[in-house]
C-alpha cells in the first residue's frame, strides 16, 4: 500500500481480539427480541428485522425475491427462516478457535465481528464503507440489520462497492492463471503483461476507471494509460516555471468547479482526470506563449494541480523522488558487498534476489558490482 502511496490505517483489530465486544452485542441483540438462541447457537431472526424495517434497503430486492433465491443448506434445520444468518456457532469439539459464551463455547458469525469493531473505533454511524460488489447481498445487508437491530442506525452514510478486476476480458482468478500480485504487475514478473509498470502508473490506471465499472488490465490500455501519466505528469511539472502577465486573460474558474463537480458525482475519478488533462492543456499553452495568465488565476491553477492530482487522486511525480534513487541503490550494494568480505552469503544473496524483485539487476565484475534498471 506503501508503493501506491496510500495512507496507512490508523488501526487494523483483528476478530479475534475483539471476542468480548462480540458477545456484547449479541446480548444486545437477543435484547432487542431480533435473535434467538438454540442449543448453543444464536441467529438473527431475518423474518421479525423486515416487519419494521427493510432487510433488502441495499441491495434494491424484497424479501419475496431473495428467499426465492436462497439455496438450502445442509445442518441448519435449527433456523427458523431461510435468511436467518449466526450470529454465535455452537463449537464442535475438534473446532480449533472456540470462547466461552452465555450460549456455550463457540465462535462468532462472519458477519458479527465488522458491526462490533466499528461501533467501537468509528461509531454507530460513520461516513463511508468499502468493498467488493459481492458483499452486498449478504455481508453488508446483515451488518446493517446488526447495526439497526443493536443501535437502530444504518452503519454507514455512504456504501461504496468496487467492480471486478479482469484481465485481457477474462475474470482474474488463480484457476484461470491470469492473476498476479502487486509486486509482480511492478517487476513485469508475470505471464500477462509484456512489461512491468510503476507504482504511480498503476494508480492511475486503476483511476481512469470508475470505482463501480469493471478494471481490465491488458497490454494496451496500461501502455496507453502510461503515456496519459507521462503527459499530465510532465504538465504538473511545468507550474512551477510558468510567468503570470498583468494582461493575462486565462480563468480557471470553470476547471476548478467541473474538479469539484466530477468528485460530488460518486467519486467519478475517470471525469475528473478528463478535465485535469484540460488543465494540462493550459499549462503547455502558457509555458509556449500560446495563452496567459495573470497572478490571481496562476496561483488559484497551481493549487488546483495540488489538491486534485497530489491530494485527492493521491499522485506523485516519480521522476522527481527517482532522483535519489541511484544513490540510495548504491548504498544498497555497499551493504551487499560488505555482507560478501563477511561472507554472509545469505545476506547478500538476499540482497540481490529482493533487488531483482523490484527490477534492479546486480551485475558483478573484477571492477565491482554494476546495477541496471529491468
Amino acid at each position: 500500500m506503501q508503493e501506491f502511496n496510500t495512507l496507512p490505517p490508523s488501526i487494523e483489530p483483528t476478530a479475534t481480539g475483539h471476542i468480548i465486544e462480540q458477545i456484547e452485542l449479541i446480548k444486545v441483540i437477543l435484547a432487542s427480541g431480533y435473535a434467538y438462541d438454540v442449543d448453543g447457537s444464536v441467529y438473527f431472526d431475518v423474518d421479525k428485522y423486515n416487519e419494521t424495517h427493510n432487510y433488502g434497503v441495499l441491495s434494491g430486492r424484497n424479501l419475496e425475491d431473495l428467499l426465492t433465491n436462497t439455496r438450502d443448506l445442509g445442518g441448519q434445520q435449527e433456523k427458523r427462516g431461510k435468511l436467518d444468518f449466526a450470529l454465535w456457532i455452537k463449537a464442535k469439539p475438534e473446532h480449533l478457535m472456540k470462547w466461552p459464551s452465555p450460549w456455550g463455547v463457540g465462535f462468532p458469525g462472519w458477519h458479527l465481528e465488522c458491526s462490533a469493531m466499528s461501533n467501537k473505533y468509528l461509531g454507530e454511524q460513520f461516513d463511508i464503507h468499502g468493498g467488493g460488489l459481492d458483499l452486498i447481498p449478504t455481508h453488508h445487508t446483515n451488518e446493517i440489520a446488526q447495526n439497526e437491530a443493536s443501535c437502530r442506525k444504518n452503519p454507514a452514510r455512504y456504501w461504496i462497492h468496487t467492480n471486478m478486476l479482469t484481465v485481457n476480458g477474462q475474470k482474474m482468478s488463480k484457476s484461470l492463471g491470469n492473476s498476479f500480485l502487486p509486486h509482480e504487475l511492478f517487476s513485469g514478473n508475470n505471464s500477462i503483461l509484456h512489461k512491468g509498470y510503476s507504482p504511480m502508473m498503476v494508480r492511475f490506471f486503476m483511476l481512469q476507471a470508475h470505482y463501480r465499472s469493471t478494471l481490465d488490465f491488458g497490454n494496451d490500455a496500461m501502455d496507453a494509460s502510461e503515456k496519459g501519466f507521462r503527459r499530465l505528469m510532465e504538465a504538473y511539472q511545468l507550474l512551477d516555471s510558468l510567468v503570470s502577465s498583468a494582461d493575462g486573460t486565462t480563468n480557471v474558474d470553470k476547471l476548478e468547479a467541473d474538479c469539484y463537480a466530477a468528485m460530488n458525482d460518486d467519486f467519478n475519478s475517470p471525469v475528473l482526470i478528463a478535465v485535469l488533462f484540460e488543465a494540462a492543456k493550459l499549462i503547455n499553452n502558457i509555458k509556449d506563449g500560446r495563452a496567459t495568465i495573470d497572478e490571481p488565476s496562476l496561483i488559484k491553477l497551481k493549487t488546483l494541480m495540488k489538491n486534485f492530482v497530489v491530494d485527492v487522486l493521491g499522485l506523485k511525480d516519480e521522476q522527481a523522488a527517482s532522483d535519489d534513487l541511484p544513490k540510495v541503490i548504491d548504498f544498497i550494494v555497499d551493504l551487499r558487498n560488505e555482507a560478501k568480505v563477511n561472507r554472509d552469503y545469505a545476506t547478500s544473496d538476499k540482497i540481490r534476489d529482493g533487488l531483482q524483485k523490484i527490477g534492479i539487476q546486480l551485475k558483478d565484475g573484477k571492477e565491482g558490482t554494476n546495477w541496471s534498471k529491468t
